[in-house]
């Protein structure tokens, strides 16, 4: 159930939503659009995305944001996101990690209190624990957002409401 004075809370996992597009698509996430359907008319208390500067890395092994990035970074502050930046970790040997599941887990439960509703825009199975604790730990309504084909089929399960955003009019922008 969705009403208008419900408090809500979108936590987006990008580097999801952003390959789901991509892989399944050969598109991008209208952001501005997602978020409107998200929020249905509620109020929203937070927005948060977790990214990662992953495109230019440096001879000392940091990474910097490309002008892609920044330029993405930028529209999706536009839209109305907040950012969680981390930079790409690169592993003697290559192997590299970026990964914000705990961060963004921990956000999600330490705001839980003032929040009604938590949108989880995320396909990753790996937070079926954190939908489980959200609303049988702390009585949270939760819904998760991700494109059907690419969701875990037991996160799909779990959630309150599962939206589809395959399903959602204008959200994929071509490349």
């Amino acid at each position: 159930m969705k009403y208008k004075d419900q408090r809500v809370g979108i936590f987006i996992d990008v580097q999801n939503l952003y390959h789901s597009a991509k892989h399944l698509y050969s598109s991008r996430v209208n952001y501005k659009e997602l978020l409107r359907y998200l929020i249905a008319g509620r109020n929203p208390i937070r927005i948060v995305g977790y990214v990662v500067k992953s495109e230019g890395i440096t001879s000392d092994g940091k990474t910097e944001a490309t002008k892609n990035e920044k330029l993405f970074f930028e529209a999706l502050e536009k839209a109305g996101v907040e950012l969680r930046i981390k930079d790409l970790q690169v592993y003697p040997g290559g192997l590299k990690k970026a990964d914000w599941d705990v961060g963004l887990a921990v956000d999600a439960i330490r705001m839980a209190s003032f929040l009604d509703v938590i949108v989880l825009a995320t396909g990753d199975g790996d937070f079926l624990p954190l939908v489980d604790y959200l609303k049988w730990g702390l009585g949270r309504q939760v819904e998760v957002a991700a494109f059907s084909r690419s969701a875990s089929a037991k996160l799909k399960e779990s959630a309150d409401v599962f939206i589809n955003i395959e399903e959602i009019q204008k959200i994929l922008i071509r490349k």
